[in-house]
Parts: structure tokens; C-alpha cells; sequence
């Protein structure tokens, strides 16, 4: 499935101290799925934000789980994960549902 879905991949990684926020995990993970993160201007305004968060200790070890959980799991509940598979982009918009979105 992996070799159709790159995003279906299993990943397992800890990452190391000089990964400091959520943006730099999510570019480690992608950095050999094939994938990359779409440019700022073709996402929402909530993206920048999100990058820019401190990574969570929890975070710091991830999986074994799909590529595509693992950043699901990165942008946690007030994002949904956003894919291009024509492309091989991903970005993040913010969740309308989430607490305190809008």
C-alpha cells in the first residue's frame, strides 16, 4: 500500500533535540516520503501558526503509525491535513470544529 500511498508509509522516528517545532518535525518526516509542504501563499492563515508551535515532548517519539497519522497527530485537533497527491503536497488548514476555532 505504502508504494501506491506514500502517505500510507509506516513511520517510526525520534527526533532529535535540534528539532525544536512543530514545522521542523513535520519537515523531518517528509524529507523522504516524496512529499514536501505546499508554499505558504496556497495555504490559510492558520498554517504559519500552527509550524511555528513548540514540538510537544510527547511528540519527540513517533510511531510506529502511517506518515499521514503521524502528522495528523503533529497538527493535533485544531488542524486537518490537507494532501495534493497530483503534486505530493501537504499543508494544514484549521478545523472549524475544533475548540476554539472558527
Amino acid at each position: 500500500m505504502a508504494q501506491q500511498d506514500p502517505l500510507a508509509a509506516s513511520v517510526r522516528t525520534t527526533l532529535p533535540p535540534s528539532v525544536v517545532r512543530v514545522g521542523d518535525a513535520i519537515a523531518a518526516l517528509l524529507a523522504r516520503s516524496g512529499y514536501r509542504l505546499a508554499d505558504p501563499q496556497a495555504a490559510g492563515p492558520g498554517r504559519e501558526a500552527l509550524l511555528s508551535l513548540p514540538l510537544p515532548e510527547s511528540h519527540r517519539d513517533l510511531g510506529p503509525m502511517p506518515l499521514r497519522l503521524a502528522l495528523t497527530t503533529l497538527a493535533g485537533p485544531a488542524f486537518v491535513l490537507v494532501e495534493d497527491p497530483v503534486h505530493r503536497l501537504v499543508s494544514f488548514e484549521r478545523c472549524t470544529s475544533a475548540p476554539g476555532g472558527r
